[in-house]
């Protein structure tokens, strides 16, 4: 994270603490609060827990911190959140593959997604871009000219992706089904060292977090083939999405979302819930989401368990075709 995100976080953060006097007359929890993230500090889940823990400390509980338990694809975080007492005070800020897509690609989770844990909301949706490097001659600039090129060049067709069974895998796999294009897929640990190799044309293309890669796509160092969300992004408007582009079922856009363990008093996750809804409707933070490709999202509790279900179904399908299964 530079200095100047760090900043946008700290300012949104100080806005957060101080908003409406509703929260202030929420009832408190005694006792500190952990915001438990899956993935290391300075990543994009910051962008959310850290000034959301301005926020909720001092309203929601008597301290609120964001730690992370990294590992296993975010599998530990949610095992850690699984194990916690059911006094609210242990949050779980997971992005939605572990709750969505590994019931469907690991043959044995040790938690269920909706038995183990209470949805509270999403907080933001972001989509992923194919991104072409250095690697990709410069007349390739749409998902047919790629295709085209990988089919002229097997031996290189070859898109990295910053995890093994991840969404953006699936991204790719889709793609090659649905074009029946032979695509190799080439995992990273982590979106930096594969934005490193994209820039530097070791690997020709990748799927990508869009807030990853968005300023180098806007300063032209790296091109934008298309976007998995359903409609453009506000962000990157200029890039097409692979609907547009013939790929009607490929749209796959992820959420950032927060659980409480399974059997927490329903008014804490309502007032959880109403605290995160606010924060979300703060404009100095819907500022700072947008400056990372973050839309904020706000469900009701029921509804979120609506969306964790479905997802999971959808995914199901998508999982068979790819003939894929995760290895621990």
């Amino acid at each position: 994270m530079d200095r100047r995100s760090f900043l946008h976080i700290l300012q949104a953060g100080g806005a957060l603490a101080a908003l409406s006097p509703m929260s202030r007359a929420l009832a408190q929890l005694n006792g500190n609060a952990s915001i438990v993230s899956g993935f290391p500090a300075g990543g994009m889940g910051d962008y959310v827990a850290r000034p959301m823990a301005e926020k909720l400390r001092g309203r929601y509980a008597t301290s609120v911190v964001v730690e992370s338990k990294t590992g296993a694809g975010g599998r530990i975080a949610v095992e850690y959140v699984k194990r916690a007492a059911p006094d609210g005070l242990t949050i779980l800020q997971i992005p939605s593959s572990p709750m969505t897509l590994y019931p469907n690609t690991y043959k044995k989770l040790n938690y269920d997604p909706l038995a183990d844990f209470t949805p509270v909301t999403t907080t933001v949706n972001y989509a992923f871009v194919l991104t072409a490097g250095p690697g990709l001659p410069a007349e390739v600039k749409t998902v047919a000219d790629y295709l085209r090129w990988a089919k002229a060049n097997p031996a290189q067709a070859n898109y990295g992706v910053p995890a093994a069974g991840s969404a953006l895998h699936f991204v790719g796999m889709m793609l090659q089904k649905a074009s029946g294009t032979p695509l190799t897929a080439v995992a990273y640990r982590g979106g930096a060292p594969l934005l490193n190799d994209v820039m530097g044309g070791q690997v020709p293309v990748s799927v990508s977090v869009l807030g990853e890669v968005m300023s180098y796509i806007r300063s032209g160092k790296l091109r934008g083939l298309a976007v998995s969300s359903a409609q453009r992004s506000p962000f990157l408007p200029e890039v097409p999405t692979f609907v547009e582009q013939g790929f009607p079922d490929l749209v796959v856009q992820e959420w950032l979302g927060w659980f409480l363990p399974a059997k927490v008093p329903g008014d804490t996750v309502q007032r959880l819930n109403a605290l995160v809804r606010e924060g979300l409707q703060e404009p100095a933070f819907i500022e700072a989401l947008a400056k990372s490709g973050l839309q904020p999202v706000h469900q009701s509790p029921e509804e979120f368990a609506r969306i964790v279900r479905a997802d999971q179904q959808r995914w199901a399908p998508i999982v068979k075709a790819a003939n894929f299964t995760a290895e621990d």
